[in-house]
């Protein structure tokens, strides 16, 4: 079963969103998440947080509240939570918005997953966002952009079906060149040898 957390970042475009979460997703709502969970017309199956943006709590859901202050976000909570019930499979909604410090932490909270051997991508309506140290495939529309990003010195960089290919290459943090790549057909498969980077499927 994977899990949909639902978090308070920016969300606008619920009928796009909508359609990647499943049926038989494990519903946590992040607070004010919750509020873009009503949007989209789900019901979360537990609600967490401190609950300062939220007001009146729903009735009838799984609660758990930490302290306003406290050592970590509310989204870190719910993804301790979440792999502390053996969840392993993660799909965060509503992690991007105006504070760059949110974003950031919660773009970077792929890392932990990663690092424990779990599975995590992050969507909204621009973006959708994972990070590999080994190879990863996907999906997306000829044409469509897909970005590489090196969170650390990337080697044995290799793309296939991206316009500009990369044979065996070296991704340096903060050069872009590897950013704006274009979609020649799907799926994208992209490797490496050493090293961690973000891909991201990027729409204007």
């Amino acid at each position: 079963m994977r899990t949909t957390i639902i978090t308070g970042g920016s969300m606008t475009d619920y009928a796009y969103i909508r359609q990647f979460i499943k049926p038989d997703d494990f519903i946590i709502a992040v607070d004010s998440g919750y509020r873009h969970a009503e949007r989209l017309g789900v019901v979360p199956r537990v609600l967490l947080g401190d609950f300062d943006s939220i007001g009146e709590l729903p009735q009838g859901i799984e609660t758990h509240r930490v302290p306003e202050k406290k050592d970590f976000s509310d989204t870190d909570f719910a993804v301790d939570w979440a792999m502390a019930q053996g969840m392993c499979d993660f799909l965060i909604l509503g992690a991007i918005g105006t504070r760059m410090d949110h974003t950031l932490t919660t773009i970077l909270l792929l890392d932990r997953l990663l690092a424990a051997g779990a599975r995590g991508q992050i969507i909204d309506e621009h973006n959708h966002i994972w990070i590999t140290e080994t190879e990863l495939e996907v999906a997306g529309d000829p044409g469509g952009i897909l970005s590489l990003v090196p969170i650390t010195v990337c080697e044995g960089v290799t793309t296939h079906n991206l316009v500009y290919p990369l044979v065996d290459a070296t991704l340096q943090i903060g050069h872009g060149w590897s950013v704006s790549n274009v979609i020649s057909e799907s799926p994208v498969k992209v490797s490496l040898t050493a090293g961690k980077m973000l891909v991201l499927l990027c729409r204007d």
